[in-house]
């Protein structure tokens, strides 16, 4: 009687271990885990139907969360809304003059089902916008057979997906862009450019803060030790950072002259204010090209570098690269674009009654840039080039008042107009807001990134040196 107890015990106790394993393993298939999983499921059952008194005598001593950590549940890796693990993950390069049916038929994608696909793209990313260089992923259940998807990232925002199969279903697909306050600072060094990189910050971030600022801080007079504060919005995609959205507040000294830019929305205006409320941005902007040097001044006497004579220089030239965004430095209309010997490629715009400016030297006009054009303040209108007599690249940017070419680097400009009254309540306590955060934000010298480093260094020498002596 006790023999047969026992044999009833232990069947009992194998059909209840017997009915877990079905509900992991079921778990497993609403996971799309590994093989691995069910291999190890079919295991355990076996050990457990071999010998399973004693088996329970042994999970009796265990917890139960215990038992179940011994069978690993793999999470499946979820990207471009596809379980990847389920599929064979091919990936490639598009090469130069390579059509999207080139490709597909590396993966046995005939020409007929490509031809479906481009009429179903057609209307959402064609493939006439795939480009050479970028990389593509291809999706399949077996590498034997036709492909299932095609992946491509047109940018780090975006990616589009093709069904390679009916009813070859496309989706451009916009990743969710998380967004961040961050705070930075710096001491110049040379240049805020490279000031920027020395504390590990985009040419991005400079860009949009010189923006904020560029009505009033003429960065091409910036000084070594001058310091600056910004308070600006970090974009990232799945912890990676893309890109930099708005500044919401930056700060720079330049000798003793302190300036504040907030930025500041309603329903009726958005930009950038000073601390009183009045628009940063003013008629002219200080330079048509960002980031460059002044490399010859306005200069009645100047001596001519390819004439060998003196002769009068009533521009401001600006070096920069080849290449290089000019910006027509406010709303106007074009009323030349054309070549002579000595100007090279050039443009006119004029703004009011009273004042022209003149952009020399060009390497080309922007698309869409001739006499009679409207312009509006920051538009791109040409590139940085060094046509006609020029000895390198570079704009000759030419300031006309009343008929006559000045120094538009001396001009006095009028003041923008203040902000309406029933929107400084609102605009100061976001300011005072603001200021507070840029107060305390602290320093960061390249010095001081030297020592950081040096410390973090030193302390990663030293946890090595743990390790290897340690138990």
């Amino acid at each position: 009687m006790g023999g047969h107890n026992k044999n009833y015990l232990q069947l009992r106790i194998a059909v209840k271990y017997k009915r877990k394993i079905v509900k992991l393993r079921r778990l497993y298939r609403q996971l799309n885990g590994t093989r691995l999983f069910s291999l190890l499921s079919i295991v355990a059952v076996i050990g457990l139907l071999a010998n399973p008194f004693s088996s329970f005598q042994t999970a009796a001593k265990l917890p139960t969360k215990l038992q179940l950590a011994e069978f690993p549940i793999v999470v499946p890796t979820i990207k471009y809304g596809f379980a990847l693990d389920t599929f064979q993950v091919m990936e490639g390069s598009i090469k130069n003059n390579q059509f999207l049916s080139q490709i597909l038929e590396n993966y046995h994608v005939d020409y007929q089902s490509v031809d479906k696909l481009a009429t179903a793209a057609k209307d959402i990313f064609p493939v006439t916008k795939l480009r050479a260089g970028k990389d593509f992923i291809v999706l399949t259940k077996d590498s034997t057979q036709a492909a299932d998807y095609f992946i491509y990232e047109p940018d780090v925002f975006s990616y589009v997906s093709y069904q390679l199969k009916p009813p070859f279903e496309v989706k451009k697909v916009d990743r969710k862009i998380e967004t961040e306050i961050k705070t930075a600072s710096g001491i110049i060094e040379s240049s805020l450019w490279n000031t920027m990189i020395d504390n590990d910050l985009s040419f991005e971030l400079a860009s949009k803060m010189e923006d904020a600022l560029a009505w009033s801080i003429d960065f091409y007079h910036i000084q070594k030790g001058d310091q600056f504060k910004v308070i600006y919005e970090n974009q990232s995609i799945d912890g990676k950072t893309v890109g930099v959205g708005k500044v919401l507040a930056s700060y720079y000294k330049n000798y003793d002259n302190e300036y504040y830019a907030y930025y500041f929305e309603n329903k009726k205006h958005h930009g950038y204010f000073d601390g009183e409320g009045r628009s940063m941005q003013k008629a002219f902007l200080k330079s048509p090209v960002k980031f460059a040097r002044i490399s010859s001044r306005y200069n009645k006497r100047r001596f001519h570098p390819i004439l060998k004579r003196v002769r009068p220089h009533y521009g401001t030239d600006y070096a920069a690269p080849r290449g290089s965004k000019i910006y027509a430095v406010a709303d106007g209309v074009v009323t030349k674009s054309s070549y002579t010997r000595g100007n090279g490629n050039y443009i006119k715009i004029r703004h009011d009654k009273s004042i022209q400016t003149q952009y020399l030297h060009m390497n080309g006009f922007a698309k869409g840039i001739h006499s009679g054009v409207h312009v509006k303040q920051g538009q791109v209108i040409g590139y940085v080039g060094s046509t006609g007599l020029a000895t390198g690249p570079h704009v000759c940017f030419r300031f006309w008042k009343n008929g006559k070419q000045v120094n538009h680097l001396r001009l006095n400009l009028p003041p923008p107009d203040p902000m309406p009254t029933e929107d400084l309540p609102a605009f100061y306590q976001l300011r005072d807001s603001l200021k507070i955060q840029l107060e305390a934000i602290p320093y960061r010298s390249f010095e001081q990134k030297e020592i950081d480093l040096a410390a973090t260094n030193a302390t990663n020498q030293s946890t090595s040196k743990t390790k290897k002596t340690g138990p």
